[in-house]
Order: C-alpha cells, then sequence, then structure tokens
C-alpha cells in the first residue's frame, strides 16, 4: 500500500493526528500521537476501500461536468428570462438534462 494513499485513508480517519512516513509502505509510518493509537494497517485498508467506492459513486458527476453548460449561459438565460423571454433558460435546462440523461446517478 503506497503512502500517498496511506495518507489519504490517515487524514480520513485521524485528521487532527500527526505522522510521517519514510518509504512507501505502512512499515514506513511513524505515529507520533501520544493519544490516539497507531492504526492497524487492516484499519486503513478497510478505510481505503471505503474511500475508494465513494470515489467510484461519484462517477457519474466526473462524466458530467465537462458537458454541462456554462454558468455563463444560465446568467445570460436568467437575464432574459426577467425581461420575459424564457427561451434561452428552457433551452439551458433542457441541456442539463440531457446531460443527466446521459450520464445518469447508478
Amino acid at each position: 500500500m503506497r503512502a500517498m494513499y496511506l495518507d489519504a485513508a490517515l487524514f480520513s480517519l485521524y485528521s487532527n493526528c500527526t505522522w510521517e512516513f519514510y518509504g512507501e509502505e505502512y512499515s514506513g509510518l511513524i505515529w507520533k500521537d501520544d493519544i490516539v493509537p497507531k492504526p492497524t494497517e487492516n484499519e486503513l485498508r478497510t478505510e481505503l476501500s471505503r474511500l475508494q467506492a465513494e470515489y467510484d459513486a461519484k462517477q457519474y458527476q466526473r462524466d458530467r461536468a465537462p458537458e454541462y453548460p456554462s454558468l455563463a449561459d444560465l446568467a445570460d438565460a436568467m437575464y432574459w428570462a426577467s425581461k420575459g423571454d424564457n427561451t434561452k433558460l428552457d433551452n439551458y435546462y433542457a441541456a442539463c438534462e440531457a446531460v443527466k440523461l446521459k450520464y445518469p446517478k447508478s
């Protein structure tokens, strides 16, 4: 288990504690907290699995983001809607809906 991944798990579980790494493996973890006991490698692997599952579950968000119309387009559409013309706003909503349909939540 690489140190950068261990660091993510440690930060998720123990953000108020301090530690250092020497090398890339769990064996290089130097725990510097006198109150909280050093987590086991298994605890960190479990947390990494949880973090990975959380990341994977949000893939649809990462897929959608570059395809949504811009916020500048929304601002323009809202301006015209305030003047009584909802055409651009309707088009903006339709474009958002198309992206949501293309990349549904799983």
